[in-house]
């Protein structure tokens, strides 16, 4: 049997986006790896059908909302897990891995086509039955049972989930560079191509103007931070520095200690040099990016994101040596308390 479980890859697909990489796995956001979670009840459910045993209704708990004048709230058995990709909440299914500059259309194609196949597949077998019931039946327990791997009520954030996930075979695409070349993988394009949805070509040209997107905003990025790198944040930090430096030597003059700013200076100075280095790296970097756009993905990825963190992270550095006054962009104190 189909399911979201055997075109896991293709869901993935559809939300893939650079933007997109920088929020799945993180600390508000589902992870890359496609599951589900149905709560206690519709598991409880599941368990004993798979098992060939009768169901017993779990037991609600109260809600306890710390207000004694309030009756109390029955908790819903399907609770909200907010790491899970796509969850059931008590009238619905949510899938919860789009970013939020993506159109809807392409997750709601790809899970109405999948759910199409699926049904398409249970028609064939039910109505060549000879006995309905126990069709039926037979059909239920073997697709519960078949694609049961998929299913998953604990932390998705978990490394401990990561590892049951790839014992699992559940595929863990963490970015778009790596999503993308299964979007045209062969049963993804039988798919669409048997249901009407996409010509091939069609859905060729949707992975070339994705593929397209990604390397542009993304060269788009790198170029920019080298900008903001070279031009604003490296100077800023060396105007201060040069201050600095100013400051031990009216100390000195004097006679007062100057560890501090001699310390800071040292600092400074180290990730100043850092950062340069890592800008000079970057640089050269996007000046050797491939032409053919999927090998230019996986460079963009593989060498590209990495110099871009470098740089990141030695400007962080900087931020929390360098004097507020000097930064030139809100800093995070700034965005976080003010």
């Amino acid at each position: 049997m189909a399911g979201v479980d055997d075109y896991q890859d293709f869901l993935r697909c559809t939300v893939a986006s650079a933007g997109n990489d920088h929020r799945l796995g993180a600390d508000e956001a589902p992870p890359a790896i496609i599951s589900i979670f149905l709560g206690d009840e519709l598991n409880a459910i599941i368990r004993s059908i798979i098992d060939g045993t009768n169901y017993e209704e779990p037991e609600k708990s109260m809600l306890r909302i710390g207000v004694d004048v309030l009756p109390a709230i029955p908790r819903d058995t399907s609770d909200r897990n907010r790491t899970s990709p796509l969850a059931f909440t008590g009238n619905k299914f949510e899938l919860r891995m789009l970013g939020s500059s993506q159109s809807i259309a392409e997750p709601n194609i790809a899970l109405n086509t999948i759910m199409a196949e699926e049904l398409a597949r249970f028609a064939d077998i039910l109505e060549e039955a000879d006995d309905f019931d126990k069709a039926l039946h037979d059909l239920v327990c073997n697709v519960f049972t078949e694609h049961r791997r998929i299913l998953f009520d604990g932390n998705g954030y978990s490394d401990a989930w990561k590892e049951e996930a790839a014992k699992r075979g559940l595929s863990n695409l963490s970015s778009t560079a790596m999503c993308l070349p299964h979007l045209i993988d062969q049963k993804n394009i039988d798919l669409v191509v048997k249901h009407g949805i996409y010509s091939e070509s069609e859905f060729r040209a949707r992975y070339a103007i994705h593929l397209e997107a990604y390397n542009k905003i993304v060269r788009i990025e790198a170029r920019t931070m080298v900008d903001m790198a070279m031009s604003q944040i490296l100077p800023a930090a060396l105007h201060y520095t040069r201050d600095l430096c100013e400051t031990v030597n009216a100390k000195k003059s004097l006679g007062a200690s100057c560890r501090a700013e001699s310390e800071i200076i040292q600092n400074l100075s180290t990730y100043t040099d850092i950062l340069y280095d890592a800008i000079g790296t970057l640089k050269s970097a996007i000046k050797k990016i491939p032409s053919d756009p999927a090998l230019a993905a996986a460079y963009y990825h593989d060498t590209i994101v990495p110099d871009m963190n470098a740089i990141r992270d030695a400007a962080d550095k900087l931020e929390l040596l360098t004097e507020k006054s000097y930064w030139p962009y809100p800093t995070y104190a700034d965005c976080l308390y003010y």
